[in-house]
């Protein structure tokens, strides 16, 4: 029986409804490239200066943002010597670095939050997220971020992150990214039905890679949503999940008992999910089993209609079949 729906859709649907437009893209891009110069002017005109450098990171950064993004995620690495440790204390104290690195800007437009330095552009109203970084001029971008979890500074790397990401979508051009933004699309009209289901984007694209990894192919959207959610059914998100692009698997810690084990790919010692519990595992696990069986109930239907049904639950009510 031929499908009602099938890929051809699912990319009309992605580029009309799921895709950030490659000309807002560019524009929010070049709001934050305006940022980062005028903090490397900063760093050349003093030396002291306990800024070093912003990097971009976040979905746009990696190509995985979707239409409704309003805000950017952007790390700023900062001298740890000169840097207050405490959370508080270094976010009002990095507000007022970034302040002093763009003196054609108000000061509230800098605002300290609970994690990060949200930076306003009045005209576009973009918010740009700024998250330092605590840099000892190691190698590899390598710095420490906090952990909202417990306070504490886990190493990390946004160059190495992107870059995981980017070898990925080379190998899958294009469907790599675009499975992760339809599946980060089903994750945020989860939300939008239960404020307390938990599922991270960094968490769908660790298991798309991992997905790649194990010789899922990708260009097919709707048989990568199906091994996605099959994925998850089967396992029940209690296989451990890690890669070994920049350390051995040998490293991983032999204690951990968090119900989801899903590590970053740049910190062996970091479990993503740490914070996950036994209940957000069933959640997802359910939800996952619910939109499995929606595919199912769509492939099978003997009417348009009904599959576009079963598709919208999935996707919501802006996705369409003509």
């Amino acid at each position: 029986m031929a499908s009602h729906v099938n890929h051809s859709n699912l990319v009309k649907f992605s580029d009309e409804v799921v895709n950030l437009p490659s000309d807002r893209a560019k524009k929010y891009r070049n709001q934050v490239n305006a940022l980062r110069d005028r903090l490397a002017a900063k760093i050349q005109e003093d030396s002291d200066f306990a800024l070093v450098k912003m990097l971009h990171s976040g979905s746009v950064a990696k190509g995985t943002a979707l239409k409704t993004i309003n805000d950017m995620d952007v790390a700023v690495y900062v001298r740890k010597s000169e840097a207050p440790t405490d959370e508080s204390e270094m976010l009002d104290w990095l507000a007022k670095r970034l302040r002093e690195a763009n003196p054609n800007m108000c000061t509230d437009q800098f605002t300290p939050e609970t994690h990060c330095v949200t930076v306003n552009f009045k005209g576009s109203g973009l918010n740009v997220d700024v998250v330092p970084v605590l840099y000892e001029d190691d190698s590899d971008d390598r710095g420490y971020l906090l952990n909202r979890n417990n306070g504490t500074w886990l190493q990390t790397s946004v160059r190495l992150h992107l870059e995981f990401i980017r070898k990925r979508k080379k190998q899958e051009t294009k469907h790599f990214a675009q499975a992760i933004r339809l599946l980060k699309w089903w994750v945020r009209l989860r939300k939008t039905h239960n404020d307390q289901f938990r599922f991270k984007s960094f968490i769908v694209e660790l298991l798309c890679a991992h997905m790649l990894d194990s010789g899922y192919i990708f260009n097919d959207y709707v048989q990568v949503l199906q091994n996605f959610f099959a994925l998850i059914v089967q396992s029940k998100l209690q296989s451990r999940i890690a890669f070994d692009d920049y350390y051995s698997l040998d490293c991983l810690p032999e204690d951990d008992s968090c119900p989801i084990q899903i590590y970053d790919p740049v910190n062996h010692e970091n479990n993503v999910t740490e914070n996950y519990s036994e209940l957000d595992r069933i959640a997802i696990v359910e939800a996952s089993a619910d939109a499995l069986d929606a595919l199912t109930e769509a492939q099978y239907s003997d009417t348009k209609g009904r599959a576009v049904a079963s598709w919208q639950e999935i996707l919501g009510p802006s996705f369409k079949v003509k």
